[in-house]
């Protein structure tokens, strides 16, 4: 990690005044020109938005630009601990490049460079190898507080429910204050990140045993109660790496990475062909090479980052067991035994870092939507020999991340509904969960709620037409001519 020397004290606020001086210059955020609207005597919102992580912040922002200014972000977590980044995400830094703008919203002012540079100087970013997790994290803050993002922590959604055709109702509670409120949506957006649609995926036969001995790599784990342990990994991705690296560092007397396959992977095929072509394109492909392209990245799988996985492996009780499938989990005594094609191997605790699912189930506040909802496996047969079920259960979305139905006209509101999270990437690409493309994803799901916006109110909006009265022209730019002109005629005459 490169030594920071932080600029002079008025480096961020020379920053956020040049934010301002861009926005000045481009007319951003335009006018409001969306018309209240009330129900029950409350005013609703144009867009209530779960979640204010990354995503969330993001899709805030992209309607704000568009002159959508009655929308809310509600957010479970404390301030400053929305999403992943210093929480269940314990990787020392991001593996995305430094310089990706992710939700910049093409504005040079917004980066994370420039928010690091105000701070700490060119020199300090040339010297910067990649972003630490922590840090991101404090730029997500800055990001909300700069462009006033409306943002209310401890707050739950626990139901939701049409009203109608055309209207959302969401029930929350508010944690800080004990509350139940109910709050109305012409649109609401799931910002809710990697398990947004489910929970962490874990074995069936994990279930049996008693959950002092194990946990998902997402869940909220105790890692000094580990200090003196032996721990068992369960997969060889980023977050696997990441747990386990954390496990040693506390203390951990020795962590085994259970791999399943003979090698690990070690191309990021996605990222080797990102461009703009993938980014605005993939959305444009058939269901058949849209469902290619992600199962054959799924199958090749994603390597761990090589910091990470050396994080690991610097360490004489991180181990790698290569070609050693789980078969089974069992408890003995005050141990659980890890049962595998390769034999049995006893631990003190295991942490299961195998990916998340759909599951919707799991999502109280899509109870009363699950049922309509539209997923791949209801539309689309894959080729033999393509059979992927992590790709079914995806949901098939339309063209601005709007949930569809299963059945055409059982539950009309379901398109109100946008799936701005991570399963969202059969159908629009990885605009939605990853960093990099972040900004076309939220200009995306922003432009269709405008236009959305826009043909639901057109009676208003036709009648503010014709009530238009302002003139340009005052009627004392000219004179009528009209005399002039017979006189010419009676001389062409003549």
């Amino acid at each position: 990690m490169t030594v920071q020397n932080p600029q002079p004290a008025n480096g961020l606020a020379n920053l956020e005044k040049r934010l301002a001086e861009d926005l000045s210059l481009l007319e951003l955020p335009p006018k409001d020109w969306v018309p209240a609207t009330e129900y029950d005597g409350r005013r609703v919102y144009d867009a209530v938005v779960i979640g204010a992580g990354m995503c969330g912040l993001v899709a805030a922002a992209s309607l704000k630009m568009l002159g959508i200014f009655n929308v809310i972000c509600l957010d479970r977590a404390p301030e400053g601990l929305e999403g992943p980044w210093i929480t269940y995400a314990r990787m020392e830094t991001l593996r995305s490049p430094k310089q990706l703008t992710g939700p910049a919203l093409g504005l040079p002012a917004l980066t994370f460079r420039a928010w690091y540079v105000a701070q700490f100087g060119a020199e300090a970013w040339e010297a910067l190898g990649k972003i630490p997790k922590d840090q991101w994290m404090e730029y997500l803050v800055w990001y909300r507080k700069v462009l006033a993002l409306p943002v209310r922590n401890l707050v739950t959604v626990t139901d939701m429910a049409p009203v109608g055709e055309n209207l959302i109702a969401l029930d929350a509670t508010d944690k800080a204050s004990g509350r139940e409120e109910r709050i109305y949506a012409r649109h609401v957006i799931l910002a809710t990140g990697r398990d947004g649609l489910g929970c962490g995926y874990v074995p069936e036969f994990a279930k049996d045993v008693d959950r002092r001995f194990w946990a998902h790599s997402a869940d909220d784990i105790d890692f000094a109660a580990l200090k003196g342990k032996r721990v068992a990994v369960i997969g060889a991705g980023a977050s696997a790496m990441d747990n386990a690296a954390t496990a040693l560092e506390a203390g951990a007397d020795g962590v085994d990475m259970i791999i399943r396959r003979k090698e690990m992977p070690r191309v990021n095929k996605f990222t080797g062909i990102s461009s703009q072509g993938v980014v605005q394109g993939f959305a444009g492909l058939s269901d058949d090479w849209k469902w290619k392209f992600m199962d054959y990245v799924l199958g090749a799988q994603t390597p761990p980052p090589r910091d990470s996985t050396l994080r690991v492996s610097r360490h004489p009780g991180g181990r790698f067991f290569l070609d050693t499938a789980v078969r089974g989990l069992r408890q003995s005594g005050d141990r659980v035994v890890v049962e595998t094609n390769r034999g049995a191997l006893e631990y003190d605790f295991v942490i299961f870092a195998t990916g998340f699912r759909v599951d919707l189930d799991r999502r109280p506040e899509l109870k009363n939507f699950a049922p309509f909802i539209r997923f791949w496996q209801d539309i689309f047969t894959p080729a033999e020999g393509m059979e992927n079920g992590e790709l079914a259960t995806s949901p098939y979305l339309g063209p601005d991340f709007e949930f569809l139905e299963k059945v055409p006209g059982t539950c009309p509101a379901l398109r109100l509904v946008h799936c701005f999270n991570y399963p969202a990437s059969l159908s629009h690409g990885k605009l939605s969960g990853d960093i990099p493309a972040v900004s076309d994803g939220g200009r995306r799901l922003a432009r269709g709620i405008a236009r959305s916006l826009f043909v639901a109110d057109r009676e208003h909006h036709f009648a503010s037409l014709m009530a238009y009265e302002t003139p340009e022209l005052l009627g004392d730019e000219w004179t009528d001519s009209a005399a002039t002109l017979d006189e010419l005629r009676k001389g062409a005459a003549e």
